[in-house]
């Protein structure tokens, strides 16, 4: 008999897996460090974008907090212009999916699979974002931060909100697919059997293994072939994080 637990819920993220709008949201970042006095060629610009880059995949506001710390109005003000700068952004150029990820969407739900995206937008941002991807009958569940309590990764809280609003009984029939570090953190901290990171991100393999990824994929394209598999076994499995 097989111990290969049926996956019933994907969970994935947004920029850098299945769309390819990382360096929107980095000039949406820049732009809104700017407007607070942090702008490019000091130091302080420097270390700022370190964290932004440190921090992908977290809470937007998070984000800022780190930045400002002990300072939640400059926190707030920065996030307000990075929301208006990303939906500006988005307004001009839209967004692009990443190769294969309709066609993945279209498969998963094929099977049975629910399918719910997660974000470190805000639930406004990620309204727009739904909106300009015309996504609404693709994924079963869109979630935000806000949407989970106000923790999102690398907390679990979002996987486990999925989790309930979708009668799914076992945390092991869940995978997770993400690009950064706090993706594969919340995942693993959720009991998501499939911890997924992709390479098409922010982050390295290294990053990922040392955020608790059980498999690395080169993309979003690659992932059908991981949990609709009959065997994910060592042949699937990535690489130890040791």
């Amino acid at each position: 008999m097989s111990d290969v637990v049926p996956i019933k819920l994907v969970c994935l993220d947004l920029a850098g897996t299945t769309v390819g709008d990382i360096a929107m949201v980095e000039r949406a970042f820049a732009e809104a460090i700017a407007t607070q006095g942090i702008v490019p060629g000091t130091g302080a610009y420097a270390r700022a974008m370190v964290h932004v880059h440190r921090s992908r995949g977290c809470p937007k506001i998070d984000v800022f907090r780190g930045i400002f710390p002990g300072n939640e109005a400059q926190a707030q003000a920065a996030n307000l212009t990075f929301e208006r700068s990303y939906e500006g952004a988005l307004e001009r150029a839209g967004l692009t999916p990443m190769p294969g990820a309709l066609e993945v969407l279209d498969k998963l739900r094929g099977t049975g699979i629910k399918l719910a995206l997660i974000t470190g937008f805000s639930r406004a941002t990620l309204g727009r974002v739904l909106s300009v991807l015309g996504w609404h009958d693709k994924i079963d569940l869109a979630i935000s931060p806000e949407d989970a309590g106000g923790r999102g990764r690398p907390w679990p809280d979002m996987v486990l909100h999925a989790v309930l609003r979708l009668g799914v009984n076992d945390v092991r029939n869940v995978a997770v697919i993400g690009d950064s570090e706090s993706d594969m953190l919340c995942g693993k901290r959720s009991g998501a059997s499939i911890v997924a990171g992709v390479l098409t991100g922010v982050h390295s393999r290294e990053r990922l293994l040392k955020g608790g990824a059980t498999h690395i994929l080169e993309s979003i394209a690659d992932f059908p072939g991981l949990i609709l598999s009959d065997d994910l076994g060592p042949a699937h499995i990535a690489s130890s994080a040791r």
